[in-house]
C-alpha cells in the first residue's frame, strides 16, 4: 500500500506551504509558496545565516529591498529542488493599494529575473481585496501570474474567477477556526465549514469553466486534507505532509469535475463589499490574516536593519 501522499499526489498537485529547504528536499512537492510568517520563521533558520548577510549587504541599509531580496532568494533557492513554482507574496500593508500592489509585484519579478529565474516560475501572491484583486487582473494581462490569498468567501472567489487570476489559495483552517470559536462546535469530515467552502468554490469553477486553479490552503489535520482530495492543488504544511507520508491508509478521490456548481455570476464592486460586508468570518479573517502578515513583515524589516 502506498502513503495517503503518493496517493493524493495522482490527483492533485501537492504544493510545499514553507520556506523550508530542507523540508522541500525530503517531502518532494512540486509547488512551494512563502508569506512573511514563513520567511520570518526561515530567517531564524541557521542555514539562512548567511544568505541574510548578504542580503543585508547588498541592500545597502534599504531595508525594504533587503527583505525583497531575502523573499526572492529564498524563492530562488527553492526553485532548485522543485519542479514547478515559488510564490511570493507582496507586502500586506499595500493591500488597499492597487497602483503600490501593480509596483511591489513588478519589483519582485524584476529581482528574480536578475537572480536567473524567468517569471513563469514565479507566482506573485496578493491578498484577496478588492483592489488586490484589479492588480492581479492587471498583472496577469502583462504575463505575470497570480496567486490570490487570504481568501475567505464565495464573493472574493467569484471576483478573483472573473478577473482572470492564474491561482486562489482559499484558507481551509482559518474559516474552521472561526466557526469553532463561535459555535463551541467540533466540525469534522465534510461538515467542516473550510471543507464546505472549498469544496463550493470547486464546484462553481468547474461548472462555469473557469480556469483558476483553486488551491486549499491553511490545514488543520489530515482529515481537511482528505475531504479535498481531487481540489487542483493544496498547500500543506511540512508536519501534515510528514503525517500523510506515513499514513499508509487507502485515501479515496473527493473532489471531480461533473458536480453541479451555482451559475455564474459576475459581482461589480458594490455587490463585491456588500457579499463581504455580509458575511462576517470573511470580513474578519481577511482583515485578522492581513494584520497577521504586516507585523510579521515589520519583524522582517527589524531583522534586516539591526
Amino acid at each position: 500500500m502506498t502513503s495517503k501522499l503518493e496517493q493524493l499526489k495522482q490527483f492533485t498537485t501537492v504544493v510545499a506551504d514553507t520556506g523550508d529547504l530542507d523540508a522541500i528536499t525530503r517531502l518532494k512537492p512540486v509547488d512551494a509558496t512563502t508569506n512573511p510568517s514563513l520567511l520570518l520563521k526561515a530567517a531564524a533558520i541557521p542555514g539562512y545565516a548567511d544568505l541574510l548577510k548578504q542580503v543585508k549587504a547588498d541592500a545597502k541599509g534599504n531595508v525594504d529591498l533587503a527583505c525583497d531580496k531575502f523573499a526572492v532568494s529564498v524563492g530562488s533557492g527553492i526553485l532548485k529542488v522543485i519542479p514547478g513554482r515559488i510564490s511570493t507574496e507582496v507586502d500586506a500593508r499595500l493591500s488597499f493599494d492597487e497602483p503600490a500592489l501593480l509596483k511591489k509585484a513588478r519589483q519582485l519579478i524584476e529581482l528574480y529575473e536578475a537572480a536567473g529565474v524567468p517569471k513563469d516560475r514565479v507566482l506573485i501572491k496578493l491578498a484577496s481585496t478588492w483592489e488586490g484583486i484589479r492588480a492581479a487582473e492587471k498583472l496577469e494581462k502583462e504575463g505575470i501570474q497570480t496567486n490570490l490569498t487570504l481568501l475567505f468567501s464565495f464573493a472574493q472567489a467569484q471576483a478573483c474567477a472573473d478577473a482572470g487570476v492564474f491561482l486562489i489559495s482559499p484558507f481551509v483552517g482559518r474559516i474552521y477556526d472561526w466557526y469553532k470559536k463561535s459555535t463551541g462546535k467540533e466540525y469534522v469530515g465534510a461538515e467542516d465549514p473550510g471543507v464546505v467552502s472549498v469544496t463550493r468554490i470547486y464546484d462553481y469553477y468547474k461548472t462555469n469553466g473557469y480556469d483558476t486553479v483553486v488551491m486549499g490552503a491553511s490545514f488543520r489535520n489530515i482529515g481537511q486534507i482528505e475531504q479535498l482530495a481531487g481540489c487542483d492543488r493544496l498547500t500543506i504544511s511540512p508536519e501534515l505532509l510528514q503525517q500523510l507520508s506515513d499514513d499508509q491508509g487507502d485515501l479515496p478521490r473527493i473532489l471531480k469535475p461533473g458536480n453541479a456548481g451555482e451559475a455564474k455570476q459576475q459581482l461589480n464592486e458594490s455587490q463585491f463589499r456588500w457579499a463581504m460586508n455580509e458575511d462576517a468570518m470573511a470580513t474578519e479573517k481577511l482583515a485578522e490574516g492581513i494584520r497577521q502578515f504586516a507585523r510579521d513583515q515589520e519583524k522582517l524589516e527589524a531583522l534586516m536593519a539591526g
